[in-house]
C-alpha cells in the first residue's frame, strides 16, 4: 500500500527517475486550472469546483472510460480537503490493507483531529467482501471514500456502498481536448517536451488526436513515442510526420469490454439498429464487435433471438436463416466467417417486423402466473385407459382432419374461454396469419 500525503508527493517532478516516467504521468494536472475536459464537473459553479473551494468532504465515485482524468480528479479533490490522504489500488490491496487503513484513519481522528480521505483506484476490482469492509466506516465518517472506475458502478459496486457515495460520470474527451492537452505537453519545459526542438506536422497531430479515441493517456504517450522515433536533423530538430505518428500508434484500439457496460451498450445498439430496419447501422455495430474481439457466436445467438422475437411470423424464413448462419459460421470460422454474419444482419434489418408471437407468450404467461394451474377441458384430454374413458376424458372432441382441417371448438380452460393472446400485425407474412384468423372467427360467428 502506498501512502501519499502532500501535493508535492503527488504531482511534483522530484528526481531523474520521475522524469523518466511516461509523459502522461509527468503531465498529470496538479489542480483544476490545469485540468482539461469534464467541464460539467470542474467548470465554474460546478460540483467539483464548489467542493474544492468550500473544502467539503463527501464520498465520491468517478466513473468514466480510460484516460479521461478519473484518478487525477480524485487526487486533486482529495488534496484540496486538507485531510490525511491515503491512496491505494484495488488491484494490489485486500481486506488486510483496508483494516490497516481504517486503523490509521481512527488514529488520525483521535490524535490529530484530522479526517481521512481514502482514494481507491479501480474500485470495481474489489469483491463484495472487500467492499463491505468499507460500509460502516464510510457511514460513520471514519473515512471519506473516493473511488475511480471504468466499469458501471451499478454493476460493479454493491448497492449499500453505492448509496453512500455520489457517483460522478466523466465523459470521453473530444479531439479538441486532446489537442489542447498535447499542446500543453509540447510547451511545458519542466515536465513535458518543451526543451526539445520539435516540429509536428498538422496531419500527424490530428491523427494522434483522432486515433486516441478520447484517451489522454494514449494521446500523450503516442506523442512522446512519435517524438522519440523522429530522428533529429542537423539542427537537432525532430520532425514528426503522419507516417511516424501512425507507426507510434500501431493500431487503433477500440473501447470495448466484453464483460462490462460497453459490451451491453454495443449489443443494444446492434439489436435496436436491426429492429429499426437500419442495415447500415447494424453492420457498423457488427464490425465494432468483431473488430474488438467479441465472440461471434454470442452475436449469432442474439441474431437468432432477434429473428424470432422481433421478426417472428412477419417473415418465418428469418429464423431459418439465422440458425443457418450459426451453422455456416461454425463451418467457416474466422476470418471469413464475417461474410455470412453480414448477410444475415442485412436480411434481418430489412425484413418486416412483428413481435406478435413474443407478446402473445407474455400475455399467456401472465394468465398462468395469476390464475394458476387451470383444469384441462375434458374434451381435449387424452384417454389412454378405460377408467379415463369412463370418466369422460376426450368425450366430444372433434377431429379437425375429419372436418376439412378446421372445426370450431374451445381449447382453452373454461375460465379463459374467448381470451386472445396472438394479435398478428399487417407486416409481411403476419398479415396472412391475421387474415386466416379473421376468416375463422367470421365462420365461427356465423354459426352462433
Amino acid at each position: 500500500m502506498t501512502v501519499k500525503k502532500t501535493e508535492r508527493d503527488l504531482f511534483s517532478v522530484r528526481t531523474d527517475t520521475t522524469k523518466k516516467s511516461p509523459l502522461s504521468d509527468r503531465m498529470r494536472p496538479r489542480n483544476l486550472k490545469e485540468f482539461v475536459g469534464q467541464e460539467h464537473l470542474v467548470g465554474p459553479n460546478k460540483i467539483l469546483q464548489r467542493l474544492v473551494e468550500n473544502k467539503e468532504l463527501i464520498s465520491l465515485i468517478f466513473w468514466g472510460p480510460p484516460g479521461v482524468g478519473k484518478t487525477t480528479l480524485a487526487f486533486i479533490v482529495a488534496q484540496a480537503m486538507d485531510a490525511h490522504f491515503i491512496s491505494f489500488s484495488a488491484v494490489l490491496s485486500g481486506v488486510k490493507d483496508i483494516r490497516e487503513v481504517i486503523e490509521e484513519a481512527k488514529n488520525q481522528a483521535h490524535y490529530y483531529r484530522k479526517k481521512t480521505v481514502l482514494l481507491v483506484d479501480e474500485i470495481h476490482r474489489f469483491n463484495k467482501a472487500q467492499q463491505d469492509a468499507f460500509l460502516h466506516h464510510v457511514e460513520d465518517g471514519t473515512i471519506t471514500l473516493i473511488g475511480a472506475t471504468t466499469e458501471n458502478p451499478s454493476f460493479e459496486v454493491n448497492a449499500p456502498l453505492l448509496s453512500r457515495c455520489k457517483v460522478l460520470v466523466l465523459e470521453q474527451l473530444n479531439e479538441d481536448h486532446l489537442r489542447s492537452i498535447m499542446k500543453n505537453a509540447l510547451c511545458d519545459k519542466e515536465r513535458g517536451l518543451g526543451n526539445l526542438r520539435i516540429e509536428i506536422q498538422p496531419d500527424a497531430f490530428d491523427l494522434i488526436a483522432h486515433l486516441s479515441q478520447g484517451d489522454a493517456r494514449v494521446a500523450l504517450n503516442t506523442l512522446e513515442a512519435s517524438v522519440m522515433l523522429a530522428r533529429p536533423d542537423q539542427e537537432e530538430k525532430r520532425i514528426v510526420t503522419r507516417e511516424i505518428a501512425q507507426e507510434s500508434m500501431q493500431q487503433k484500439s477500440l473501447l470495448y469490454d466484453k464483460g462490462g457496460e460497453e459490451h451491453y451498450n454495443i449489443i443494444s445498439a446492434f439489436i435496436k439498429s436491426m429492429r429499426g430496419s437500419d442495415p447500415d447501422a447494424a453492420l457498423y455495430w457488427l464490425a465494432r464487435m468483431l473488430e474488438s474481439g467479441e465472440d461471434p457466436l454470442f452475436i449469432v445467438r442474439r441474431m437468432i433471438i432477434f429473428a424470432s422475437e422481433d421478426i417472428g411470423n412477419a417473415d418465418p424464413h428469418a429464423l431459418q436463416l439465422a440458425v443457418s448462419t450459426k451453422d455456416a459460421f461454425h463451418f467457416i470460422g474466422l476470418p471469413e466467417g464475417w461474410i455470412p454474419l453480414a448477410q444475415c444482419v442485412t436480411y434481418l434489418a430489412c425484413a418486416p417486423k412483428s413481435n406478435a408471437s413474443y407478446m402473445a407468450y407474455l400475455e399467456a404467461l401472465k394468465d398462468v402466473r395469476e390464475k394458476g394451474a387451470l383444469s384441462v377441458p375434458f374434451h381435449i384430454r387424452n384417454a389412454p385407459t378405460p377408467l379415463m374413458n369412463d370418466l369422460g376424458y376426450g368425450k366430444g372432441y372433434k377431429y379437425p382432419h375429419s372436418c376439412g382441417g378446421y372445426v370450431e371448438q374451445s381449447y382453452m380452460p373454461e375460465e379463459l374461454r374467448g381470451r386472445e393472446y396472438y394479435k398478428p400485425t399487417d407486416n409481411g407474412y403476419d398479415k396472412v396469419m391475421k387474415e386466416r384468423l379473421a376468416f375463422r372467427k367470421k365462420e365461427h360467428d356465423s354459426l352462433q
